[in-house]
């Protein structure tokens, strides 16, 4: 990506709309003012946020600009990314949206809080869209919570070689098992 430093490689991942958690580590504690929302208490550990990318470029644009460190801080995620560094990205490919579905998912996995009420959820009526795990969510207990609420994720991602694909940094290990 030429002049655009980024956690994630934009090409990585599909031009194609879709659904997308953006897996973030925040090593230090911290207070983030997110926008007029309020104070986010950062605290470390995993947060997980939970959008959709259905304009032109899709999952590819979207999670592009969210992987980017220097942007105009515009919707809630942009100020955490400010004080985070993205691990994966976990998406769906489909015209669907699902993000508050999975957002819901994400929320009874085990280990999972809600650590500002209303995060990325200004135009739904969802707690959250972003959970706060200790330690790592497990992408099969993610997929297995979707599976059991019906979510029907498996025809839309079709288009993948499998049910869900990631984005990892080409330098750093994974710390999802």
């Amino acid at each position: 990506m030429k002049g655009k430093r980024s956690d994630c490689e934009e090409s990585a991942l599909p031009p194609d709309p879709g659904t997308y958690a953006l897996v973030l580590e925040a090593v230090a504690a911290n207070d983030v003012q997110i926008g007029k929302l309020g104070v986010l208490h950062l605290r470390p550990g995993i947060y997980v946020y939970v959008g959709s990318a259905l304009g032109p470029g899709g999952l590819a644009a979207r999670v592009g600009r969210h992987a980017r460190k220097e942007k105009m801080l515009r919707w809630h995620i942009d100020y955490l990314r400010a004080e985070s560094r993205l691990v994966e990205v976990w998406y769906g490919i489909g015209k669907q949206r699902r993000e508050c579905r999975w957002a819901n998912a994400f929320g009874k996995l085990p280990g999972a809080s809600v650590p500002l009420a209303g995060f990325g959820a200004s135009d739904c009526g969802c707690p959250s869209h972003l959970c706060f795990f200790n330690l790592p969510p497990s992408l099969a207990d993610f997929r297995k919570k979707l599976h059991d609420q019906r979510i029907d994720v498996i025809q839309s991602l079709s288009a993948c070689p499998a049910s869900f694909v990631r984005c990892r940094r080409k330098s750093s290990r994974s710390v999802f098992r």
